[in-house]
């Protein structure tokens, strides 16, 4: 795809996203659609979030464990950039409206708070451990600016990895502590258990998640800094969220996190 048509689809979502619609899948009307083609089309709708005054706070993988990828019918990971106006705190009430979401779905996360840069290729698992702060629980809510979630490996990665807004908990907890891979998360909604899932559930390790995407990004040039905060994907199957709902998760060893919605 040409620059032209790149910024027409970039701008084509940014506009989505300020507006609280859906689009017709980026697939459905683009033959050949790349998955390279869509990461550019996402750095452009990005762009368009800075140059509005957004700041970058981090990165997210997506669609890393099999309950969200055979949810999404989507196989592989993909990745996303988090930035300030995303980030919510522990036990923020988020209005559906305001932020302009639009077909929200909550996911339970680990969250990696980095203080150390990390450039791939070649980062490994004790890299990661050895470049992180911190381990937080997390909600993330994902989005989709495509009509009725038909997307495609494409679409979701034009659309920034179906980002739409994420909440850190408030504890603060040394990996080096932990047996991510077994750490069990359960996640309730309205008061009520709904799911439960192990680190493992993340490519084995929610570390190994991590160095999949500092060496994925590295690649294209992209570092991990010290000071982001790094999503490292689902341990549980997507929630649809809705205004009055409330979610809450608990992750053994690292903490809980909730958020309610208006």
């Amino acid at each position: 795809m040409n620059q032209k048509q790149i910024a027409f689809y970039g701008d084509e979502l940014y506009a989505a996203l300020r507006a609280g619609q859906t689009l017709a899948p980026l697939t459905s009307r683009e033959e050949q659609l790349g998955i390279d083609d869509a990461y550019r089309i996402s750095l452009h709708m990005l762009h368009r979030r800075l140059a509005d005054g957004d700041v970058i706070v981090g990165k997210k993988i997506g669609v890393t464990s099999k309950a969200v990828q055979e949810m999404l019918d989507v196989h592989q990971p993909d990745f996303g950039f988090i930035t300030r106006e995303m980030w919510f705190r522990d036990r923020a009430a988020i209005s559906i409206a305001c932020n302009k979401l639009i077909q929200p779905r909550a996911e339970g996360e680990i969250a990696f708070k980095l203080k150390q840069d990390l450039i791939g290729p070649g980062v490994t698992e004790a890299d990661v451990l050895a470049a992180t702060e911190y381990v937080t629980p997390c909600f993330e809510i994902v989005d989709s600016r495509i009509h009725n979630w038909q997307i495609r490996i494409q679409d979701t990665v034009a659309d920034n990895a179906s980002c739409g807004v994420f909440v850190l908990g408030d504890e603060r907890v040394d990996p080096r502590r932990l047996n991510l891979a077994a750490c069990q998360m359960r996640v309730f909604k309205n008061g009520q258990p709904l799911s439960s899932g192990l680190g493992s559930a993340v490519q084995g390790n929610p570390l190994t998640a991590v160095a999949w995407l500092a060496n994925t990004l590295g690649r294209l040039g992209i570092p991990f800094k010290a000071g982001e905060i790094i999503l490292s994907g689902s341990l549980v199957p997507l929630e649809p969220v809705q205004a009055g709902d409330r979610m809450e998760l608990e992750i053994e060893g690292i903490g809980r996190a909730s958020v309610s919605f208006t």
